[in-house]
């Protein structure tokens, strides 16, 4: 398998509870701090922030692509994406996800179609498969 594109990241100080992120190329560079919902100050982004950001844009770009091998015109995309952090009573933490993707021009049997391909060629899907459950609630705009 032929390398695409690798990214570095560097994350110093306390991670999540007040840490400084640093991609290689110096396009990312920001704090990360406990949001206040976990009894932190809630002044910077989080890695669940993070992750939905990336598996959000990541999954727009499989829509995007599952329409154009369907020859399917998409007037808009948009998508929200929740990442949620739970702890369970044994103590571990775990990741849950609910992706909302919104498609222009399709009805929503297809929006709901070109979703579920979508989910099975986005790398983050692809990435957390069987480790994270995943609800995926698309619609039709």
């Amino acid at each position: 398998m032929a390398v695409t594109y690798t990214a570095v990241v560097d994350v110093d100080g306390e991670g999540r509870n007040a840490g400084r992120v640093r991609s290689s190329d110096g396009l990312l560079e920001t704090g990360l701090a406990l949001p206040k919902e976990l009894g932190g100050a809630g002044t910077a982004t989080n890695p669940e922030q993070l992750l939905a950001a990336g598996w959000a844009a990541c999954f727009l770009g499989a829509l995007r692509r599952a329409a154009a091998q369907r020859q399917i015109r998409l007037t808009s995309t948009s998508i929200t994406a929740e990442i949620t952090l739970t702890h369970g009573d044994d103590g571990e933490f775990s990741l849950s996800a609910v992706l909302n993707p919104v498609l222009g021009g399709v009805d929503q049997a297809t929006a709901q179609g070109l979703a579920q391909a979508a989910h099975r060629i986005c790398p983050y899907s692809k990435a957390t498969r069987d480790n994270v459950p995943v609800v995926i609630n698309a619609a039709a705009a």
